[in-house]
């Protein structure tokens, strides 16, 4: 069991039980997956690009990440079906609870003139998404091998049922939200 895993179990899930008086355990929201992306339109021209941000998707990760392809022809794009157009990989169970972590207490602290994450990236079921504009705030990669800074959306789905629960929960987990 992770750090954060266990800071949830035996801090945070009996204070959501005690705040929204849950009768039974099996209602207090908990996370289900992170799912991280990393959109490349300009990969689809060049191959390099999408073999790099592959590469440091999974080590970001901690898991092989997968290549996204186009499912549509667009034309105004030069985008044809199948061409590759990013990398996503999704984390679950002790990938997630690591992942988030880290996150929380070493990379978003590194975003230059950081005063928090907003919290307009609720999806009304308690789902947060959150934009990335520079990839290289996590510790994992060297910046002096990183040939182009990528953007990366992060996706934490809960099991929380509205908005608020949703916020409680990453606000307890130790989201830096700004106030």
């Amino acid at each position: 069991m992770t750090r954060l895993e266990k800071y949830y179990h035996d801090k945070i899930s009996p204070a959501l039980q005690k705040e929204f008086g849950y009768k039974s355990p099996m209602q207090i929201p908990n996370l289900e997956k992170v799912s991280l992306n990393i959109g490349l339109g300009e990969a689809s021209q060049n191959n390099k690009l999408m073999e790099d941000a592959v590469t440091e998707l999974t080590a970001i990760a901690g898991q092989k990440a997968v290549v996204t392809r186009a499912k549509k022809s667009i034309a105004s794009f030069k985008l044809r079906e199948g061409m590759p157009i990013g990398a996503r990989v999704t984390l679950r169970k002790d990938f997630m609870w690591d992942f988030l972590d880290k996150l929380m207490n070493f990379a978003l602290p590194r975003v230059r003139d950081f005063r928090g994450v907003p919290d307009r990236g609720f999806d009304g079921r308690g789902n947060f998404t959150l934009g990335i504009k520079e990839h290289t705030i996590f510790p994992e990669l060297n910046v002096d091998r990183v040939e182009h800074v990528k953007g990366m959306n992060i996706t934490i789905v809960t099991t929380a049922g509205t908005d608020k629960e949703g916020k409680v929960l990453l606000d307890l987990l130790g989201m830096p939200f700004k106030k």
